[in-house]
């Protein structure tokens, strides 16, 4: 009968039996979903096994405790989660065909605390997740690390990420796998934010009782990421007690801050809505303290401040829906007494959502938000220069979950408006008023066959101001060989439109702005081999590569290799060597010498080795990184300031007494010098600040450098240890006294920061720095 059909009415009725039997199969069977809380504070809690007991069916948590377990066969099961130190649960749920069925699960804290179930948890997730180039990141990990301050906090363990340079502890910037700082994307609930960091580089403005999680992608980042060409930082911010009023309140040698959050609305393990708000103010007052605690660095002081405050209202709904309205402002200013000033100020509003539709498996999320930053610097002698960018940002993304397979998709929406206003040396002006916006599209779908998944995505950019569509695909691979070795691949092309207003090529960054669209760009650019290519738009673009494996060499022993390229196809400069204005007058000239950016092409290539070791009370973190960075502008070939060839990062924290009362921290950093350019020698050069009338013979002259070749030579080895202790005085059930005392650069090693030319100076990173903390608890 079928033969006999017309060919397209033959297709046609076999699409239909193929969507038919796919219905059919799913109305046969149910999803059981929800999500899990911490019954004390209501908190999600995230990452952890969810499974149907005495089957291999189940799912894992994600950053909002929700959980998707679909094509489960109609019958009565034990749902069953387990999670260090919490006590096991188990719940009785009947599953019919067809049926979505909602649990939300509350877990409570155990006595004893069972280690196995967190190894089994991590190990189920290394065996169904990609997991490429990817550090997650909790509060617990980051208190591991030496509590520098008086207060842990995430800049300082993101500095011992595999891939991660960190150039210092004074005006210290991160570079992650031959990207500069540009070019990492970070993400503060949805919202994205444009300065992380603090002048003081001890700090960044992430209080770290406010973090849920934070996933650090060095590369290879997938689909729903965009808008930036080296990495991802994506942290989550917790909702707030949701049981009672709790908070905590502390002082240090460095800052001072207070915390409060709580019920609006208590939240009931019986069902039904809930409300919370979390509050969090820090100030440092480093600057006056260190008049008479560290007046052995700086008589005068330590020349940092800064002020970070945070809220947070959030709303849930009785099947785990919920949105939040946050807000934040951060400050920071420091003032090198003689060389510059520097402040900036970083604002943001905005409301994100998960969404759990009654009769569909599919899970929405998204944000909108509103921010503005401004940075003013001041330097001796120059004009003062200023960078702005404010604007907004909004997404929605869908989630389907089939058992082990995942589809995502979604849509972003961008628009802000960037200000910049610079003097070079020579007296040239650059500026920018320049408003821009961006569409993307995304999806992503992981598949599971057997032991390979599959991870494609393709991320579709519009960048309206250019008028111009960039297709992204990306790729991720997984390959579980046997139950304790896994090798992972992924690949990705990747854009962004935003360039730094400061160059790659200072060897201070203190000035972090930025710039879209640049417009004044020379038309072609010339690569290593002498491959000329036209330049057809201003995105700064870039390609990775990434392959490695994970190894299980025991329950408490990991070891993650990874080796990797990131071809800068791409990549825009502010052009320090202008000295033309780009008028017909000057056609003859080189677009080096008359262009207001430039456009370069580079390379960063090499390998991370990590070791993790979890016992008991015992933790170490072991990192080695071999990395090669190299760039081309058409002229010459030369090595950026942050390429380092050889980091090691070693992390040791262990709890002793009573109840862990006692936890002692070690952190131990070595790298190689940083590229550095040599002078030659000086001369007495002449201003013209006449014009082309001045008199040279009568002129006061100016001292100027000769400059040996760019980055030919190598700064000196950077190391430091850095060591901490706390002692916890538990006060009842809910209320305890910390202290923490930390020493930094233990052994007070002189780690150069820079050179002074002019004053044949040299400048270097923090000494041997003790400081100690007291919080309370409740």
């Amino acid at each position: 009968m079928l033969v006999d059909m017309p060919l397209n009415v033959r297709r046609s009725l076999s699409v239909a039996i193929i969507l038919l039997s796919a219905l059919s199969a799913r109305s046969q069977s149910g999803t059981v979903r929800g999500f899990v809380y911490d019954e004390e504070n209501g908190e999600p809690v995230i990452f952890t096994n969810v499974y149907l007991q005495g089957t291999t069916i189940g799912a894992s948590t994600d950053v909002n405790g929700y959980y998707s377990i679909s094509k489960v066969p109609p019958g009565n099961y034990v749902l069953m989660v387990t999670y260090l130190g919490y006590d096991t649960l188990r719940q009785n749920v009947a599953v019919a065909a067809g049926q979505i069925l909602t649990q939300k699960l509350y877990l409570k804290k155990a006595a004893i605390e069972m280690k196995e179930f967190e190894v089994t948890a991590a190990k189920q997730e290394a065996r169904n997740q990609v997991r490429m180039s990817v550090t997650k990141l909790t509060p617990r990990q980051i208190k591991r690390l030496p509590a520098i301050g008086g207060e842990a906090d995430l800049a300082q363990y993101l500095q011992v990420v595999p891939g991660v340079i960190f150039t210092g502890d004074q005006g210290g910037q991160l570079y992650v796998r031959g990207g500069s700082p540009i070019m990492n994307k970070v993400l503060l609930d949805g919202m994205v934010l444009y300065n992380p960091f603090h002048s003081i580089g001890l700090f960044s403005v992430f209080d770290n009782d406010i973090i849920r999680n934070a996933d650090i992608y060095t590369g290879g980042f997938n689909a729903e990421y965009g808008g930036r060409i080296s990495s991802v930082m994506d942290i989550t911010t917790r909702d707030g007690n949701k049981t009672r009023l709790s908070g905590k309140v502390g002082a240090s040698t460095f800052a001072a801050k207070v915390g409060l959050e709580g019920p609006i609305q208590k939240q009931s393990t019986e069902g039904g809505g809930s409300s919370s708000y979390l509050i969090n103010f820090r100030h440092s007052y480093l600057d006056r303290t260190s008049q008479s605690l560290y007046s052995y660095v700086d008589s005068a002081g330590l020349p940092y401040d800064f002020t970070d405050a945070y809220g947070k209202l959030s709303f849930n709904g009785a099947n785990g829906s919920k949105f939040s309205l946050f807000g934040f402002n951060f400050h920071d200013g420091v003032s090198y007494r003689n060389v510059s000033d520097l402040s900036w100020n970083n604002w943001g509003a905005g409301t994100n959502f998960v969404l759990v539709p009654g009769g569909s498996a599919v899970l929405i999320d998204g944000t909108f938000s509103l921010s503005n930053y401004t940075i003013t610097l001041d330097e001796a002698d120059l004009q003062p220069r200023t960078s702005s960018i404010g604007g907004f940002s909004g997404s929605l993304n869908f989630k389907y979950f089939f058992r082990d397979n995942e589809l995502r998709y979604g849509i972003e929406v961008q628009g802000f408006n960037t200000k910049f206003s610079f003097f070079n040396s020579s007296g040239q002006e650059f500026g920018q008023d320049q408003n821009t916006s961006e569409l993307a599209a995304y999806a992503r779908y992981k598949w599971k066959l057997g032991k390979l998944i599959i991870d494609p995505g393709l991320r579709v950019n519009y960048y309206a101001s250019l008028a111009v569509i960039n297709l992204e695909p990306r790729f991720g691979l997984k390959w579980n060989i046997t139950d304790d070795l896994r090798f992972k691949a992924s690949a990705g092309r990747y854009s962004q439109n935003l360039v730094a207003a400061n160059s790659d090529r200072d060897v201070v960054n203190l000035f972090y702005g930025f710039l879209s669209s640049p417009e004044n760009l020379p038309s072609t650019l010339t690569t290593e081999d002498g491959t000329v290519r036209e330049i057809k738009d201003p995105l700064q673009r870039a390609n990775h590569y990434i392959a490695g494996f994970e190894i299980d060499i025991n329950r408490y022993l990991t070891a993650n290799l990874e080796g990797y390229l990131k071809d800068f196809r791409q990549v825009t400069n502010l052009n320090r060597n202008k000295v033309f204005d780009d008028t017909q007058e000057f056609a003859d000239k080189p677009d080096y010498l008359k262009k207001d950016f430039i456009v370069e092409t580079g390379q960063a290539y090499g390998g991370d080795l990590l070791l993790k070791y979890e016992r008991g009370r015992f933790y170490l973190w072991a990192v080695y990184s071999l990395s090669f960075v190299d760039r081309f502008d058409g002229v010459v070939a030369y090595n950026p300031i942050w390429d380092r060839r050889h980091n090691v990062n070693l992390v040791v924290s262990y709890a002793f007494g009573k109840h862990d009362s006692w936890k002692v921290n070690a952190r131990w950093n070595y790298g190689s010098g940083f590229p550095f350019t040599r002078t030659q020698g000086f001369y007495e050069g002449d201003p013209f600040t006449g014009g082309i009338g001045s008199d040279y013979t009568t002129a006061n002259g100016e001292l100027t450098t000769v400059y040996d070749d760019l980055n030919k030579g190598r700064l000196p080895d950077y190391h430091r240890l850095d060591l901490g202790l706390t002692k916890t005085w538990t006060l009842s059930e809910r209320s305890s006294i910390d202290l923490d005392v930390s020493v930094t650069n233990a052994y007070d090693r002189q780690n150069i920061f820079y050179f002074d030319r002019t004053r044949n100076t040299r400048v270097d990173q923090l000494p041997l720095l003790p400081s100690a903390g007291l919080s309370w608890s409740f």
